[in-house]
């Protein structure tokens, strides 16, 4: 009986992957790399394959979402296949539902987590992790706009809790969605709803490359974060509800926050 295994690769680059990672690879017939869910911007393919002596097999969007992951689920049937991933591996819907598809299948799988963005964003903003609601993605501005990360914010906002978003990409196009436009695109749909959940003296936390040497933390209201450099992708971005005292030093410390936030906190 055939076997798939997924595996996280961390954050960045080709050095966040874990040791059982890197053993399960090393041990892998054929071995698939994904990385349209998530920008790495230091993985080193070459470095990669000399580490694991073996070649990857990349995998688009349309391998997983069009042809149902055809090709890893044949390979993971007459053998041993590891699906690499950014991040932690189960994070995208697309994967869980290869998952399913092997299970099905009667393929045996399992699971090697990566740090995730869901737990690096947070921990590098400095809020309480229990205090986060239902996270979103922006999607790149259209014609007709999305208003569910407007909506997403609004109800945890009422709940009194953060919320993170994600920044669309198109990998294959190279395509990555920075702060300043995400935060342009609440903006209008603000205009539009004018329920004050995103406007210019909203509080957000700007995060870039995490997972990274140079990644880059900062807190401000909208309007100095509509100015401000994050650099390179990837980008995303927290807006925060009610602060307790501890996170408003946190982000006042760790994320070059205004110190007239404390007077919100509790």
């Amino acid at each position: 009986m055939g076997e798939l295994v997924f595996v996280g690769l961390g954050l960045h680059d080709d050095l966040g992957i874990s040791l059982k990672g890197v053993e399960e690879t090393k041990t892998a017939d054929m071995v698939f790399l994904e990385t349209y869910t998530s920008l790495l911007s230091g993985f080193s393919l070459k470095r990669f394959e000399n580490n694991i002596r073996k070649e990857l097999i990349p995998v688009t969007r349309r391998d997983l979402e069009e042809m149902n992951g055809q090709a890893i689920l044949k390979a993971a049937a007459n053998g041993k296949a590891v699906l690499l991933v950014p991040g932690d591996p189960l994070v995208a819907t697309t994967h869980v539902m290869l998952r399913i598809a092997a299970e099905k299948e009667g393929i045996k799988t399992r699971v090697v987590h990566g740090a995730s963005i869901l737990s690096a964003a947070i921990g590098l903003s400095g809020l309480h992790n229990y205090k986060f609601g239902k996270s979103v993605t922006i999607p790149f501005p259209d014609e007709n706009p999305s208003e569910t990360p407007y909506q997403v914010v609004v109800q945890n906002q009422k709940l009194g809790l953060h919320t993170l978003c994600f920044l669309d990409i198109e990998a294959e196009q190279k395509r990555y969605l920075n702060v300043h436009d995400s935060l342009n695109e609440l903006l209008r749909v603000e205009k539009r709803r004018t329920e004050k959940a995103v406007t210019l003296d909203t509080l957000a936390v700007g995060i870039a490359r995490a997972g990274s040497t140079n990644s880059k933390v900062k807190a401000g209201y909208v309007s100095e974060l509509l100015n401000y450099d994050f650099g390179d992708p990837p980008h995303c971005i927290v807006f925060p509800g009610k602060l307790h005292f501890m996170e408003a030093d946190a982000l006042i410390v760790l994320a070059d926050a205004p110190e007239d936030i404390r007077k919100a906190a509790e």
